[in-house]
């Protein structure tokens, strides 16, 4: 009778014992799925090229100027370029690209390039001014961002908005892709939460879209600036002087702040 009585309290405490370790096993599996979860699903990518495009509304960009539906039809008033990021943790490289193509309406923009030390918070342009080259030193430029909680797909990444309110009348878009965790984007643009994949001035006259993005590691000679013999101008320096040479023209006070404020 004890043997008949003690057989079902064996059974019911070996299920126990079982029912707890099959739970304990898998509370452990599903601790290492979680712990694997950022090598698989959540990985951020600290080095790399971004292929940029960028289109010019040329009706939008002298927008202002009679002269501009008279020396571009219609059909090529957006101007395409392309320029190139390269990329680490803590150094940025926005590049034109180089083409052998034949450029057409080349003097209506310019193509710039622009070096950032995110650690040191400095910054080194080679500005395109009237077709001269023209290095200059400065701080990394500090913007008051709104971040917003719209999203969009940017080259396969999942993108926020966010919001650079200039100025009254000035107003641009940036999408920004914290899976890239480098906070640079196209020309000086920085400090969001991650690349600048998108880029936008309001009245869309003026548009940079990643079109691709390589992973990897990327030559320190393509993230520094060039050795240069020429001048290096602080922008301050710089912004006096032509403000000093142009500055009581009308047209120049928007083009100096283009150069120096805006991009």
């Amino acid at each position: 009778m004890r043997l008949r009585v003690l057989y079902p309290v064996v059974s019911i405490l070996n299920s126990k014992f079982l029912i707890s370790n099959f739970r304990k096993m898998h509370s452990v599996k599903y601790l290492i799925a979680f712990m694997l979860l950022p090598a698989f699903g959540f990985s951020q990518i600290t080095s790399g090229k971004i292929l940029f495009e960028r289109k010019t509304n040329l009706y939008k960009r002298f927008k202002n100027e009679d002269w501009v539906t008279n020396w571009v039809k219609e059909s090529d008033k957006t101007k395409v370029d392309e320029f190139e990021l390269y990329f680490n943790d803590s150094l940025s490289a926005f590049v034109p690209k180089e083409s052998e193509e034949k450029e057409n309406y080349s003097w209506m923009t310019s193509k710039s390039s622009v070096y950032q030390n995110l650690n040191a918070g400095t910054r080194y342009s080679v500005k395109d001014i009237w077709r001269n080259l023209i290095p200059i030193s400065d701080s990394l430029k500090i913007r008051k961002w709104k971040i917003t909680d719209s999203k969009r797909n940017i080259g396969g990444f999942l993108c926020r908005k966010a919001i650079w309110q200039q100025n009254d009348t000035t107003r641009l878009y940036a999408w920004y892709c914290n899976e890239i965790t480098t906070s640079a984007g196209p020309e000086s643009f920085c400090g969001l939460p991650g690349m600048i994949l998108g880029l936008a001035t309001e009245d869309g006259g003026v548009i940079y879209f990643a079109k691709t993005v390589e992973q990897g590691p990327q030559e320190l000679t393509a993230l520094l600036p060039p050795k240069t013999k020429d001048k290096v101008y602080p922008s301050a320096e710089l912004r006096a002087k032509l403000q000093k040479e142009y500055g009581k023209e009308e047209w120049s006070k928007e083009w100096i702040r283009n150069i120096f404020d805006n991009w």
